[in-house]
């Protein structure tokens, strides 16, 4: 983006209490009737700052991205949801804000009710990023549950012939999700299904709301990209339920499920399922510390051969074979023949988007072998509960989940126009680069 259009006090570390302290500040996007990006990062903001602030900004109709993760540190809790509000206030009247960045803000149960107003009803959004708020199962459920509500606005919109964005974006790590918030997620994601990318690291997220979350959500979500669950809890019954969904996936390029503890056959079974070629686009995968053993790793090397003609990166650190073994050599030469087929030479910076990770950490399977047949039992038990509770999950969800997908269902079948912008992939690579990715 050409630089005369962004507005910014990034990494200034200012803190503005009052409309004085704000005021010069300002003249410059007031001046600037071509803003198409806004960044205040690295402040803090009081609730008159923000209110000032906001009267600018909503005069901006060009405006397109407001990025304000990390505005309030140091704030009082009963300072933040009127200075939020005042922000997101301005931003409803802008037609062409589509993407926001909340990151690094806390928005408890006690905080999170203007953002909660502001995603019911922003028709526009198309990229949310919320990384590191607090949010708690809660919270969280707030959250989806408003998302839940701006797919009817956004669905009401388009029967009023109004061309209007999919939710494209989805980014919400570290915000302590757990189970208790994947039922409403799961339904906004089964209304969502335009989503492309999905990143959710870090959430405390065990095996049930795994299993209820990629079974009722994220399975509706064709248009998927880009997923990344990394240092949530799979086990078994995760493991299977991602076999099951990764069909349906079949523009997934990133896969992002590194310390998961997906077991030495989950592993195997992803393999496996990899390997039937519904996913042949996916160019990362990353399965650091998932107590993945030599026969997994085998399977896998087997799968990028014939299966995964586009895969260029795979993460392997922290698992339970040789750095010597034969599946790594394969693996490694099969990576390097295609970075060299694709014009990538070992000292471009494009270089580290390809082959296999330091495999520093590597277990030695040696020391597992006395723990073999406990670990053996241990998953086959994990695989039977995982299946009985997927059936149970399946009775008790899925009245939830007709309506959601009635309603999206009569929205898709309607011939309305989407938005095309190249700048799409543009913002997912941008992403992908930043510190905003966990």
């Amino acid at each position: 983006m050409d630089s005369s259009a962004i507005f910014s006090l990034e990494g200034k570390g200012l803190r503005l209490e009052s409309r004085s302290d704000i005021e010069s500040h300002l003249q410059a996007l007031r001046d600037n009737d071509n803003v198409r990006e806004v960044r205040l990062g690295g402040n803090t903001f009081g609730v008159e700052a923000c209110e000032a602030l906001a009267d600018v900004m909503k005069t901006k109709p060009s405006l397109e991205i407001a990025d304000l993760a990390d505005i309030f540190t140091s704030r009082l809790v009963n300072e933040i949801p009127p200075a939020l509000s005042a922000l997101l206030t301005a931003l409803l009247n802008l037609p062409n804000l589509h993407t926001i960045n909340l990151s690094d803000n806390a928005f408890g149960l006690n905080t999170q009710a203007p953002l909660v107003e502001f995603l019911k009803q922003h028709v526009p959004l198309r990229h949310l990023i919320l990384n590191n708020n607090g949010l708690g199962p809660e919270a969280g459920t707030l959250i989806a549950d408003a998302l839940i509500s701006l797919h009817a606005k956004k669905d009401a919109a388009r029967k009023d012939g109004k061309t209007v964005p999919n939710l494209e974006t989805l980014i919400c790590g570290r915000n302590r999700l757990e189970n208790g918030s994947m039922e409403a997620w799961a339904r906004a994601f089964a209304a969502h299904r335009g989503v492309q990318v999905v990143r959710m690291t870090q959430n405390g997220i065990r095996q049930e709301g795994i299993s209820h979350l990629l079974h009722h959500g994220l399975r509706h979500a064709s248009r998927l990209r880009v997923l990344d669950l990394e240092d949530n809890t799979f086990t078994m019954q995760g493991s299977l339920a991602l076999a099951d969904v990764l069909p349906h996936w079949s523009e997934a390029e990133e896969l992002g499920i590194g310390e998961c503890y997906l077991t030495a056959r989950g592993t195997t079974v992803l393999a496996e399922t990899l390997a039937k070629g519904k996913n042949n686009k996916i160019h990362t995968v990353r399965l650091q510390f998932n107590d993945m053993d030599a026969k997994a790793l085998k399977a896998l090397a087997g799968t990028a051969k014939v299966a995964l003609p586009a895969l260029k990166r795979v993460e392997l650190n922290g698992n339970i074979f040789s750095e010597d073994d034969p599946s790594i050599e394969a693996l490694r030469e099969l990576l390097n023949d295609r970075m060299r087929e694709a014009g990538v030479d070992h000292d471009d910076e494009d270089a580290q988007l390809w082959g296999i990770d330091s495999l520093s950490d590597l277990e030695s399977d040696e020391d597992e072998d006395e723990e073999d047949e406990d670990d053996e039992d241990e998953e086959e038990k994990d695989e039977e509960e995982g299946k009985e509770a997927e059936k149970e999950d399946d009775k008790s969800a899925v009245k939830k989940d007709e309506r959601i997908l009635k309603e999206t269902e009569e929205a898709e079948e309607e011939n309305v126009p989407l938005e095309v912008d190249k700048s799409v992939d543009e913002l997912a690579d941008q992403l992908s680069k930043t510190g905003l990715n966990p």
